[in-house]
């Protein structure tokens, strides 16, 4: 695991792009023989260049946030959660969410997607993906759904 340089007295972090700390570190979880691991990021990883590191054949999975709605490849301009979400749900979910802040704890309950599907990879191919879309349904009045 590799902490993040500290920003020196301007702001500016030095040393090596985060993107790259994370394909690193997928690639170091990946090395592990005999093992079947699942690397799981938050949405600084959603990187085409990670996805493709994942679907190349490594012995690790990899579990991450969505950070970007992408285009996907067929042209027509369709997004991916919206193709992922297209059609009934598969189930449904429910847990409490912990207080943070100036939440109190609730009941969350979400309906579930999920779409194996192939996404451009920037240089003219595809990158195969599972997406999965949890989202809350009967959200309190006033609070912001989770997705």
């Amino acid at each position: 695991m590799k902490a993040r340089e500290p920003r020196d007295k301007d702001g500016v972090r030095h040393g090596q792009k985060e993107s790259t700390r994370w394909i690193e570190c997928y690639e170091r979880v990946a090395e592990m023989p005999a093992t079947r691991l699942v690397y799981v990021a938050d949405r600084e990883a959603d990187l085409v260049a990670m996805m493709a590191r994942a679907g190349a054949g490594h012995a690790c999975g990899l579990a991450g946030g969505a950070k970007h709605n992408r285009c996907l490849p067929d042209g027509d301009g369709e997004k991916l959660w919206a193709h992922t979400t297209a059609g009934e749900a598969m189930g449904e979910i429910t847990f409490t969410m912990p207080a943070r802040e100036e939440q109190k704890a609730r009941k969350v309950r979400q309906q579930l997607w999920a779409r194996t599907l192939e996404i451009s990879n920037g240089k003219g191919g595809t990158v195969a993906v599972t997406c999965v879309v949890a989202r809350e349904i009967g959200a309190p009045k006033g609070a912001k759904p989770v997705e």
